[in-house]
């Protein structure tokens, strides 16, 4: 776990600068971790440990920015809490499409579309078909929008389904 650190309160840096700076040093994507961002202060990157001796040494910058690097003890992590959205949906059936494409807020149809090229996962298995009925508790991930749990579900007057979500985002 390395700590970056830099006078960054008058900068828009995003993950993406330094995940860009990391990379940059010649490192491959797969050694390195989650990039946690300190507003203002930096941020604390987790690498494989073998690498860390060169990316003391070798990150510099981030964003035109002079950085110093310091390794810091896995305790002194920084996580925020997870941001979540707690909605309600009624629907006619517990089918994944129906349900996650009013958590993840788009059409049947262009949640089918994600279905298909494998963008959408459930209890982090690979979804195959979008008529898939989903249960409390199943957790439903789809990749570049986020997750949802599926919490209670109780059937209404009309025999729909009012699911409960919790939405990460």
């Amino acid at each position: 776990l390395l700590q970056v650190s830099g006078p960054f309160k008058h900068s828009q840096v995003s993950h993406g600068d330094f995940l860009g700076a990391v990379l940059g040093t010649g490192i491959t994507r797969d050694k390195v971790g989650d990039v946690i961002l300190l507003e203002g202060e930096g941020a604390q990157v987790i690498i494989s440990p073998d690498l860390q001796d060169f990316l003391l040494s070798s990150l510099t910058a981030v964003h035109r920015v002079a950085v110093s690097v310091q390794p810091i003890p896995l305790s002194d992590l920084k996580v925020s809490p997870p941001r979540i959205e707690t909605l309600r949906t009624v629907e006619a059936s517990l089918r994944l499409d129906a349900v996650a494409s009013a958590a993840f807020r788009l059409s049947r149809s262009k949640f089918t579309d994600l279905i298909a090229k494998g963008d959408v996962r459930v209890n982090w298995r690979e979804a195959a078909k979008s008529g898939v009925a989903l249960k409390s508790g199943d957790v439903v991930s789809v990749r570049g929008k986020g997750r949802c749990k599926i919490g209670e579900v109780t059937t209404t007057k009309k025999g729909r389904y009012a699911v409960e979500l919790t939405r990460y985002v």
